[in-house]
């Protein structure tokens, strides 16, 4: 993939984070940080790298992570309380501005890339943007409208992870007190196993 290197450096912005929401399995807690190889919107097709992703909002945190196209075409929208017990949350912080590739309007119009690469479900042109982006470009990451909310959200190369990012302390997303009305943002409820 050829990107123009000007269009990308006028799309780069110095972007500061602060309380941004990532949501982690619960048995990751203890390092709100880490990154595992994936396959995600904006992971290395080749694993040539990690990806640090984060939310504006819980709501948004939520639909990116656990919900995502699981309730496409039917009314039953109800996730087993058990489900959100296997989940934990962290404020994400950056110490210094990162610098971001700002997908969220015009961008992709700008690089000539497919909307698919931010908008789309599959994730192959995502992947194949930010690998190009990764290799030939001095950036921390990614910024984007989450396809599912429209609300920002930042993948952060794992080069900037350690550098230019801080993490509250986990902790268990069911115990979150705004946890009951994101979900109904999103029009979804939890079914408790105590009956």
């Amino acid at each position: 993939m050829k990107l123009d290197p000007k269009a990308v450096r006028d799309l780069a912005l110095a972007f500061r984070p602060e309380a941004y929401l990532r949501i982690i399995p619960a048995a990751y807690m203890a390092t709100p940080l880490g990154m595992g190889l994936s396959q995600s919107r904006f992971s290395s097709p080749n694993q040539m790298f990690r990806l640090l992703y984060a939310a504006y909002d819980l709501a948004t945190a939520i639909a990116e992570t656990i919900v995502r196209d699981r309730f496409e075409e039917t009314q039953d929208r109800v996730l087993d309380e058990s489900e959100i017990e296997d989940w934990a949350v962290a404020e994400v912080m950056a110490t210094d501005p990162l610098v971001l590739v700002d997908l969220r309007t015009t961008g992709l119009l700008r690089l000539g890339v497919s909307t698919d690469a931010a908008r789309a479900k599959e994730h192959r042109e995502g992947q194949r943007l930010s690998e190009t982006i990764h290799e030939s470009y001095a950036v921390d990451g990614l910024l984007y409208s989450s396809r599912l909310t429209a609300a920002d959200c930042i993948a952060v190369y794992d080069r900037a992870v350690e550098a230019k990012l801080v993490a509250s302390p986990a902790v268990e997303l069911v115990r979150q007190s705004d946890l009951i009305p994101a979900l109904l943002s999103l029009g979804v409820s939890i079914r408790s196993g105590k009956q």
